[in-house]
């Protein structure tokens, strides 16, 4: 049964919930300031318009079972390589694979290494696991590590095991064919030992563990098991570059070396390896660099790409009939949505979806189309609207709409959707509001970083961050130049630069017509009491610690400049062009609207905010933990889809992670509950 998630309704209570977390941050007082950035997020200026990928139809390669009739395989492959095996069904139904996939095995049957360079979810693995298992078939158990795959990640090698169960662990029980085994760091020593004491026939790992295998001592049995390798294969090829691939490439070398494998064929997958020039051409680069990496001639008709085929017909839609067909079918909204297979292949505004966000003409053969946005003035609902003359509402509708039921009705020959589409959504981390040094009614307000306001270069951009307490905003700068030379200028810098040195003096801005900063703070109360003192006749002063905190007036031009007040009196108005601030030290230790002070401890950050304050750690804990809640809440997905897939760059990154959301999740119950019982009290 193919899950029937509404996953528009997913992306937009995730960005729901990410845009009430990021708001929650920013206390705006100035009314300017947060309408402009009200505007910015309700435009999406974080969270663009979501993209959408619809993976395409891949052309059919041969059945198992016909390639062990031909002699490519060993006759236990027709066994071991059926689909839907289950309690019901231990037999299950018969494979067939895709051209490429095809293609591979062929290559490999021949002794000739190779690099399959198809798109993501095209089952590249197939291609290589396949000659394995057969090479392993024929050759006979046992008999040492006959394949080593490497991957980038440890999530890689974990997803592959659990796709070698469906394969070679047999239904009810007994000893696999096949052994298969993962040694990437997460294994406990007894399992380490026993794959010494018995290596497996196949090797999971990942580069960083290769690299250990070959120079501790303890590893040697498992080198030694390698002296009938037949097979390397990186997957992932693309991530091994710069430097990692130059280790990658001479790890390969050292490989062969320790081994003494000199029959062993290389094997590449990626999904983006190159994208520029001709078909031919990209096949001669990726060739090149695998043979760099692998140390072995990888020859560019050896680059094996995808083979695709569309699912609809390829209508003419500059045709009127055909434009005044598909101007119905989107008037007919998601009621007029097919549901059977024969009828939604036919279906005009199927057509016009897999020629608009699936498959193109290049070079006279069938490419992917790069992810398009659905909505947006560039967006397939902009130009199904343009084309058919209808609303660009209607049309955003009438494509989610087929989406969704494509995702749901399946090729009876494949049991693939015929619409098996991914939706991609860029969520930034922010950055914060850019702002013309001028008075509160007239500076020009931004949320993109420039230097200067457009098309006026005699005004520059500064960066302004909020007080947690009162939202009262400041501009982050640093002054530079000298004073008494007249020379003195205020730039932009970030928050967290608070070294002095070199004439760069850290410090804040503060502009406000209605709350100016007084020539006299002492009488009028304007500082916090721990930081006076009383003079011998009880008189009220400023200690002598915090005077150098005090701020200094300036008058400041809209280029930055810098020109000293007339005199600290706030009646003397300012220089012509020019506006009164108040140049205030770094670090922030007095909030000069609301009163609130700050001792020595702490960063910025604890006092002031932007739009890009909350941490990476806690955005990708709540938009995962709003993904788990509404996948756990949505009955109609089966218990194994209801799951959260992440990807780090590395295993630190992996783990700092997983500890902030069960931390996250500790604190929320531990939280919730105090809530909930303090309600009953």
């Amino acid at each position: 049964m193919i899950p029937r998630m509404d996953v528009f309704g997913l992306r937009d209570a995730l960005v729901g919930d990410y845009s009430d977390y990021v708001r929650g941050f920013m206390r705006l007082r100035d009314p300017r300031i947060r309408e402009h950035v009200d505007r910015g997020l309700a435009a999406g200026k974080l969270w663009p318009d979501p993209s959408i990928g619809l993976n395409p139809t891949f052309a059919p390669g041969g059945w198992i079972d016909d390639l062990v009739g031909e002699g490519l395989l060993h006759p236990a492959c027709g066994d071991i390589f059926r689909v839907n095996k289950g309690s019901d069904s231990p037999l299950g139904q018969r494979l067939r694979l895709h051209r490429h996939q095809e293609d591979a095995i062929r290559r490999a049957r021949a002794g000739r290494s190779f690099v399959m360079t198809t798109g993501t979810g095209s089952g590249k693995s197939l291609g290589y696991i396949v000659p394995a298992v057969d090479h392993v078939l024929r050759t006979g158990s046992g008999q040492g590590i006959k394949a080593l795959i490497v991957y980038p990640m440890n999530a890689l090698a974990n997803s592959q095991v659990e796709e070698l169960d469906k394969f070679l662990v047999p239904i009810g029980g007994g000893a696999a064919e096949v052994s298969y085994g993962k040694y990437t760091g997460q294994e406990s020593e007894d399992v380490r030992h026993e794959m010494r004491r018995q290596p497996p026939d196949i090797l999971l790992t990942n580069y960083v563990m290769l690299e250990l295998l070959l120079t501790r001592s303890d590893d040697r049995p498992l080198v030694e098991a390698m002296r009938g390798l037949r097979f390397l294969v990186l997957d992932e090829l693309h991530t091994y570059r710069g430097r990692q691939g130059a280790d990658v490439a001479l790890l390969c070398r050292r490989l062969r070396e320790a081994s003494g494998a000199d029959e062993m064929l290389a094997i590449g997958t990626s999904a983006t390896m190159s994208s520029e020039g001709s078909h031919d051409d990209r096949r001669t680069r990726v060739a090149a660099v695998a043979s760099k990496i692998f140390g072995v001639p990888v020859d560019s008709s050896d680059v094996i790409g995808e083979t695709l085929q569309r699912a609809t017909p390829d209508l003419d839609f500059d045709d009127r009939t055909v434009i005044a067909a598909l101007k119905e079918r989107v008037r007919s909204g998601p009621l007029g949505v097919p549901t059977v297979h024969e009828r939604f292949v036919s279906d005009p505004l199927s057509s016009w979806i897999e020629s608009t966000f699936g498959v193109e003409t290049e070079d006279g053969r069938l490419v992917r189309r790069p992810p398009l946005p659905l909505r947006g003035h560039t967006g397939g609902a902009r130009r199904l609207a343009d084309l058919v003359g209808e609303s660009t509402e209607d049309c955003d509708r009438a494509i989610g709409a087929q989406l969704l039921a494509g995702n749901r009705v399946a090729d009876p020959t494949t049991g693939f959707p015929v619409f098996a589409f991914r939706l991609h959504q860029f969520i930034s981390k922010g950055d914060t509001v850019y702002a013309s040094p001028e008075s509160e009614g007239d500076r020009h307000l931004s949320l993109d970083n420039q230097r200067f306001v457009p098309g006026d270069r005699s005004r520059v951009l500064l960066p302004l961050a909020f007080c947690r307490s009162c939202g009262q905003e400041y501009y982050v700068v640093a002054s530079e130049g000298d004073a008494d030379g007249g020379d003195r200028r205020v730039v932009p810098r970030d928050l967290r630069d608070t070294g002095t040195g070199d004439g760069f003096d850290p410090g804040y801005l503060y502009v406000s017509e209605k709350s100016p900063w007084p020539s006299d703070p002492v009488e009028a109360e304007r500082l916090p009491d721990n930081w006076l003192e009383l003079t011998a006749d009880g008189a009220p002063r400023v200690k002598r610690d915090f005077r150098p905190r005090l701020p200094e007036r300036v008058e400041v031009r809209p280029d930055g400049g810098l020109e000293a007040a007339a005199n600290a009196e706030l009646t003397a108005p300012p220089a012509a062009g020019t506006t009164t601030a108040w140049l205030m030290p770094a670090p922030f230790r007095l909030c000069l609207l609301c009163g609130v002070s700050f001792d020595g401890r702490g960063s910025e950050f604890s006092r002031l905010a932007n739009l890009g304050t909350e941490g990476r750690s806690t955005a990708t804990t709540v938009l995962s933990l709003s993904a788990v809640r509404r996948l756990r809440a949505d009955a109609t997905l089966p218990p194994e889809a209801r799951k959260l897939l992440s990807f780090t760059d590395n295993r630190q990154d992996a783990s700092l992670q997983a500890g902030h959301f069960n931390d996250f999740v500790q604190v929320a119950l531990l939280r919730s509950a105090l809530w909930r019982a303090a309600s009953y009290a």
